[in-house]
């Protein structure tokens, strides 16, 4: 990872290509001490998009929306109990949080106190490379060697391991989720060590949180690198205990497939699964949206049936049965499945099917009104027999080739 110059200008020359920078500066006139934290300092120096862009500052909650509304800004109190409102700048959203530090927690929730202590609320941040901020003249401040971190690729907790994993259990999940993106070598020794001692108290996060940052850690560029470091500090069997072989989902990354973490988790649960939990069960388990688990069914399905050897007319025939987003997905699924590693056929295979236009049945019920056809369970039983024959054609005749078919299969009576 080739990591920006920390100079300042090269810093505030980088985040000018941030979308929605242009509201930064009103913020910075309401709040001139604000800073830049967390994920967008780190992604800025990555040279990696930065998509929000969160600030901290010494303000009071209260004080820093007054001061926010005097220079026009819309504001929200998202999270006054934690500090935090939100500042709406030309339809761009800014998360604003005073400084804080933590008076207890119970490894799921924190009640704070606010501080003006920059150094104090690094502390309480999760690692490293999250605890770095960035203020308007672009001077970068790093209190627990996150920058070195970042360029070593380690993911290291702020302080120690343990403590902080106690005072809230989904960072063992965050830890992965960033190691899968950052981590190069060899893991962080504390951490791992700290996440297998303490791997049960996940079992105490709410199933929103856990599926949110499993979905997140299964779209991550090092996957399997970082299940086999998940199942080795037996987090993976806490999360998912009838999950796949590894190795199943080490022959679907082989391929070279796409970073979307449903069909990866179709290959960590497929159908029936281990001890008859599959991918039905686990939907359910981590309480997925209807949309997720609608895919995850259609991704498990055997039919339309795939090949890659299937033609032109064959490709149409599937791609009116099944959505193409599904079908392309479905595709790595099967050449994970046939052949565990890249393949020039199965790669053309999805372009032709990019290139082809969504076939659409022709007829519909006032079709065959006008051929005679009485409405009823007579005109859905012709309607069926003409769409048999249309896709049995590959789906090319028009409307008209398909009238005359029907035609002359109703002449006869």
């Amino acid at each position: 990872m080739t990591l920006l110059t920390t100079e300042p200008a090269a810093l505030l020359e980088a985040l000018s290509a941030v979308p929605g920078h242009a509201g930064l500066s009103r913020i910075w006139q309401a709040l001139p001490q604000a800073r830049l934290v967390g994920g967008c300092v780190r992604d800025l120096l990555c040279g990696r998009e930065v998509h929000d862009l969160d600030l901290a500052s010494p303000f009071p909650p209260e004080e820093a929306q007054r001061r926010l509304e005097q220079v026009g800004a819309k504001v929200i109190p998202t999270g006054l109990e934690h500090g935090t409102v939100t500042a709406v700048i030309d339809h761009h959203p800014y998360e604003i949080t005073t400084l804080r530090r933590d008076v207890s927690t119970d490894g799921r929730h924190a009640i704070v106190a606010w501080t003006d202590d920059w150094q104090e609320d690094a502390q309480r941040r999760d690692f490293t490379i999250n605890a770095m901020s960035l203020d308007q003249e672009g001077q970068l401040y790093d209190y627990f060697g996150g920058l070195d971190d970042l360029r070593a690729g380690q993911v290291r907790f702020v302080g120690q391991a343990a403590q902080r994993i106690e005072e809230d259990a989904l960072r063992c999940l965050r830890f992965f989720r960033f190691f899968a993106r950052y981590g190069r070598g060899q893991p962080d020794e504390e951490a791992c060590q700290a996440i297998a001692r303490l791997k049960d108290t996940m079992t105490r996060l709410s199933v929103e949180r856990v599926a949110m940052e499993l979905l997140k850690i299964l779209s991550g560029p090092q996957l399997l690198r970082t299940l086999e470091l998940m199942e080795k500090t037996g987090s993976l069997s806490v999360l998912l205990p009838h999950h796949a072989p590894l190795s199943d989902v080490g022959r679907l990354l082989a391929c070279g497939d796409p970073s979307e973490p449903l069909h990866r988790l179709a290959v960590l649960y497929p159908p029936g699964g281990t001890d008859g939990q599959g991918i039905g069960e686990i939907g359910a388990h981590l309480k997925l949206s209807n949309e997720s688990r609608s895919i995850l069914a259609a991704l498990v399905k055997l039919e339309p049936q795939l090949a890659v050897t299937l033609d032109d007319d064959g490709l149409r025939r599937v791609l009116f049965q099944q959505d193409r987003s599904i079908l392309i997905l479905r595709s790595w699924l099967m050449q994970a499945k046939e052949l565990g590693r890249p393949d020039a056929g199965w790669d053309e295979w999805r372009q032709r099917l990019e290139a082809l236009e969504q076939p659409v049945f022709p007829l519909a019920g006032r079709d065959l009104i006008a051929l005679g056809v009485k409405p009823g369970p007579e005109m859905g039983q012709w309607l069926k027999k003409v769409q048999h024959w249309w896709l049995e054609q590959g789906c090319r005749p028009d409307a008209e080739a398909c009238r005359d078919w029907l035609t002359g299969q109703l002449s006869p009576r």
